[in-house]
């Protein structure tokens, strides 16, 4: 099957599904659990026969001959026992649920996905794959999951802008669905790019640290890593899930290539003893920062500089609010203009994210002081 029939394949299922409620971020969730034991199982047979610490009864083979409700208990109970595991299966798997209420529909995708072998398929085909099913998904505006998907003609430009070198650090504290670090892993693996073998390992797993606090965002991140043959499911997942706002970076990096969440105020949500649901503004306290605000797009900010290297460079999408706004955003400024070199501004044209009316910018600085002064 080529590339586009599969892909046609995959997206008429998805329609099939949305009839009964499930909408592509559901899809998107089920077919991540059940690429990555597919993809478990092929890596654990000949002649790769790698240890991929899938549990025994939690493996692919485990759900041959199963149809109706005997699939659907023993998929929530493998779900579940994944979720406990360390490491990448972990990550991938963390409070999974299943969201396919028809047990035929699940046994369907089962043998959809059984039908190929993922391994024998080339990176470019299972990557791209991937992308289109996150860009579908972006482009629905009721999932609302167009905020953790950077359009990738932006991403391209920003990394031929950066154009970062092989064997360095690349980081993104709100990373998504991980747009910047395969635009990244593309450019230092373009044609013509003649890495060693020691610079491919370490883009492989060394290169990409980043942060998503939303877990079904990670999943979709460390998959399409995967897919694209970043990180390695027997190790620690690069990304971790947690805010990375809360402390100071604990490595710095030469590169930070970020787009945060747009949206003024941070904020956490509190849930009381009834059960309720209240949300509070959140002001960080950080030593390393220049000026406590609540405006989370002016904390990420500083965060990145705090992240970048003396040698670092970073690239990051703003609103234009962070650029011409008074009070603790011009303190911000002023300090940024002091301690790093800003040295292009790249204007984005209205409506280039899936959330329409946006009025962006890419600003683009270096760690360094202008002439070494301050």
């Amino acid at each position: 099957m080529n590339t586009s029939t599969l892909v046609q394949k995959l997206w008429n299922f998805c329609h099939t599904l949305r009839d009964d409620g499930v909408g592509y971020d559901d899809y998107l969730e089920q077919l991540t659990y059940l690429l990555f034991l597919k993809m478990a199982h092929e890596y654990s047979q000949p002649p790769y026969s790698r240890d991929t610490h899938v549990p025994i009864g939690c493996d692919w083979l485990s759900l041959h001959g199963k149809v109706g409700e005997p699939l659907e208990a023993h998929y929530l109970h493998m779900l579940h026992r994944l979720g406990e595991q360390p490491g990448m299966l972990g990550a991938i798997f963390f409070k999974a649920q299943n969201k396919i209420q028809d047990p035929a529909k699940l046994a369907r995708l089962v043998q959809m996905i059984d039908a190929e072998n993922w391994i024998g398929l080339g990176t470019d085909v299972k990557g791209d794959l991937y992308e289109g099913l996150l860009q579908k998904n972006a482009e629905d505006t009721k999932s609302g999951a167009g905020q953790y998907f950077t359009p990738r003609v932006l991403i391209e430009a920003i990394v031929e802008c950066v154009r970062p070198e092989p064997g360095k650090t690349i980081a993104d504290p709100a990373c998504g669905t991980g747009g910047f670090f395969l635009g990244a892993y593309q450019w230092l693996m373009r044609e013509g790019a003649k890495l060693d073998k020691k610079q491919k390992e370490f883009l492989r797993h060394n290169t990409f640290f980043g942060n998503e606090i939303v877990a079904a965002t990670r999943r979709l991140c460390l998959m399409n890593l995967f897919l694209h043959n970043v990180g390695d499911m027997e190790g620690e997942s690069s990304v971790a899930r947690a805010d990375a706002l809360i402390a100071a970076p604990t490595q710095t990096v030469d590169y930070v290539l970020a787009n945060p969440p747009f949206g003024k105020k941070s904020s956490m949500t509190i849930t009381n003893e009834d059960g309720e649901e209240d949300r509070d503004a959140l002001t960080y306290e950080r030593q390393d920062f220049w000026q406590s605000t609540s405006n989370k797009q002016l904390n990420f900010l500083q965060h990145i500089v705090s992240m970048l290297k003396t040698t670092g460079q970073a690239a990051v999408v703003l609103p234009d609010n962070v650029l011409f706004e008074g009070g603790a955003g011009e303190k911000i400024r002023r300090k940024l203009l002091e301690t790093c070199d800003v040295h292009t501004l790249l204007r984005l044209p209205t409506g280039i994210f899936y959330a329409q009316g946006v009025k962006a910018n890419v600003l683009f600085f270096d760690a360094r002081p202008k002439d070494g002064k301050v």
